[in-house]
């Protein structure tokens, strides 16, 4: 494996700054602590712009290279998750109901180690943008700098990339390619009313307890009868709500769920038969149905070109590169910025552990030199001097 010497030679020093962040975790767009702590050591590395409060509490940093070239970002992602951590280790989290559960500490540190050998070497032309957001795993930090704060055309960005964790993936195993790799997420709760009454006398009554079961089962046809055989899309219905006791019918039921989709086209398919069906088993059944739609993130989608490069990089750095990596149907907000400008999300396989997710994940320092010399090494070779 050809980790950076100079990277490896502060590996310590990125899992002291990766275990201070795990045991100090933030949420959402509260990162201001988080922020902090990285903008003190951008300026300890002598990063030549750094702009806080992008997004709330989001920073951006530009490093300059020789002479003028091209632009490119790396994004690391810095919120928690709402948990509480199970991990037992020393640097376990400090805030009860929160843990960086997630490995975002992990990618703050990765790309914090670029960045320090970046400015210290500026063996690259152009300029290196960094892009540290808060509040991907709730409202979408990435399209607020995206869309709200442009920082896409603010600071010149010509393609950006990102890295993440991968606790089912080898030990260096990096891991992309070109297409959709994670899908669009959309949530949805369905409110059915009717009239309730006495369970005794249902002629007085509009039940939405039919068109409950009757909804249910038409749903799940939106993806076995409507999407090609060979794509993938995932129709999941996760919650069912409605009465309180044996002999009374409802007054109305709740039926949520979500949808998984990994093109802009299917997602609109998707959402439009949901409706459909919706309107037909209200008539059906004669009662009112109230649709929740919940647009989540767009599908992460990589650009060909962009995936092969950052699959070229990753083999000077690791023996270990898949470059055809089929989608899965987690959702990243990383997709608002693949939207903007080309470039390529990866993962980043840390061992075989514990879930992300899961009380007892935690990422494993050991991986982070091999991320840091992906971000390094990308910017040496696109920005060859």
């Amino acid at each position: 494996m050809a980790v950076v010497n100079r990277i490896a030679g502060f590996a310590e020093e990125m899992a002291g700054w990766r275990r201070h962040l795990h045991m100090n975790p933030e949420l959402g767009l509260d990162c201001h602590e988080t922020a902090g702590f990285v903008v003190e050591r951008l300026k300890e590395f002598g990063v030549d712009e750094i702009h806080p409060g992008i997004a709330t509490s989001g920073v951006v940093a530009v490093i300059h290279g020789k002479g003028e070239g091209p632009v490119t970002a790396l994004r690391a992602d810095m919120d928690a998750l709402p948990m509480d951590e199970e991990t037992g280790k020393d640097w376990a989290s400090t805030v009860p109901g929160k843990m960086h559960a997630c490995g975002h500490d992990g990618h703050t540190s990765m790309l914090l180690g670029a960045a320090k050998y970046l400015a210290e070497t500026r063996n690259f032309k152009g300029k290196v943008v960094l892009l540290f957001q808060p509040a991907e795993e709730t409202i979408g930090g990435g399209r607020i700098m995206v869309q709200d704060e442009k920082v896409m055309d603010r600071f010149g960005v010509e393609e950006v990339y990102g890295i993440h964790t991968d606790p089912f993936a080898e030990f260096g195993e990096l891991r992309t390619g070109p297409g959709a790799l994670m899908a669009a997420v959309d949530d949805f709760n369905i409110i059915i009313k009717g009239k309730g009454g006495h369970a005794a006398f249902p002629h007085e009554t509009i039940d939405p307890l039919p068109c409950v079961f009757a909804l249910g089962s038409a749903l799940q046809s939106v993806v076995s009868r409507n999407v090609n055989p060979m794509q993938s899309a995932v129709l999941s219905l996760t919650q069912v709500h409605g009465g309180s006791a044996m002999n009374i019918i409802p007054e109305e039921a709740v039926i949520s769920g979500t949808l998984r989709t990994l093109s802009p086209e299917m997602r609109e398919m998707g959402e439009r038969r949901i409706r459909e069906m919706i309107a037909g088993q209200a008539a059906s059944f004669g009662v009112e149905i109230e649709l929740d739609w919940q647009a989540g993130y767009p599908p992460t989608i990589n650009h060909a070109a962009q995936a092969m490069f950052a699959a070229d990089v990753a083999r000077g750095v690791t023996p270990d590169v898949v470059d055809n990596l089929a989608p899965e149907m987690g959702a990243e907000d990383f997709s608002y910025m693949l939207e903007a400008r080309p470039g390529a999300f990866l993962f980043l396989g840390q061992g075989i552990g514990p879930s992300v997710h899961h009380p007892e994940f935690d990422f494993n320092d050991e991986v982070a030199p091999v991320g840091a010399s992906f971000f390094a090494r990308l910017i040496e070779t696109r920005h060859a001097i």
